[in-house]
């Protein structure tokens, strides 16, 4: 059973001069969670996102990441999470061996754990006949799916997925989410932004931004009763409409 919460926000704001990009947000997320953070472009996910993952410091409110503070211990909460960004974050001109090898060292694993771990990444995503080609000849979709591997070397405890299936075909999406499941129940904790409300039906519970704030939270099933319809396309339509 999931008890145990690993982020907690509370009216948790972040303002650009008069501009309002996340407006007094609040919610829980507990260990092993796929907890989806959706919204159109533009409606304070990354911004939230960047919040808690420690590289931007919030305006107000109160939040803390794998039990840090966001505003006190950000290297502590960067120790104890992954993060995979919407631009792809590996480097083009390393093989895709050299690129684990790198980021292995970069999380603190030794050399026998980097090797370890490079053999069964290589092994799980069937890398073994491309392991020493540059990472820049890949398609986008392995891109994809090898920096979600490496994001999780050293076995975070929440790892932040940022629009991950961005310019995916729908088959690799498919593909991508199968890893995330495998990660949530190994009891890793994952915070997904998507602007594709299909994926929501993915996840475990899933909250709506529009506009910096948080317009709905609870799981997509209840959320669909909620709303009284058949997708979470339409309760984000109808969510939509209703704040206009």
């Amino acid at each position: 059973m999931k008890t145990e919460n690993v982020i907690e926000a509370k009216a948790l704001t972040k303002k650009f001069g008069d501009f309002t990009a996340v407006n007094k947000i609040s919610f829980e997320i507990k260990k092993g969670e796929i907890f989806g953070f959706l919204g159109a472009n533009g409606a304070g996910k990354t911004t939230a996102m960047k919040m808690l993952i420690g590289i931007s410091k919030p305006t107000s409110g109160q939040a803390n990441v794998a039990g840090f503070d966001v505003y006190t211990q950000t290297e502590n909460i960067k120790k104890n999470i992954g993060y995979m960004s919407q631009k792809f974050a590996l480097y083009d001109d390393l093989t895709v061996r050299e690129n684990i090898t790198f980021f292995g060292g970069i999380y603190g694993l030794s050399r026998k754990r980097i090797k370890e771990k490079t053999q069964q990444l290589v092994s799980e995503l069937g890398l073994e006949e491309i392991k020493h080609q540059l990472v820049g000849s890949l398609p986008l979709g392995w891109k994809q799916k090898l920096s979600f591997s490496v994001s999780l070397l050293h076995e975070p405890r929440i790892v932040f997925l940022d629009e991950p299936t961005g310019g995916v075909d729908p088959i690799t999406r498919r593909q991508f989410w199968e890893m995330i499941y495998k990660a949530a129940d190994r009891g890793t904790t994952i915070f997904v932004t998507t602007h594709y409300m299909d994926e929501a039906e993915y996840c475990d519970r899933v909250s709506i931004m529009v506009e910096g704030k948080i317009e709905a939270l609870d799981t997509p099933k209840e959320l669909k009763k909620q709303f009284k319809v058949d997708s979470m396309n339409d309760v984000f339509l109808r969510l939509a409409r209703n704040i206009e």
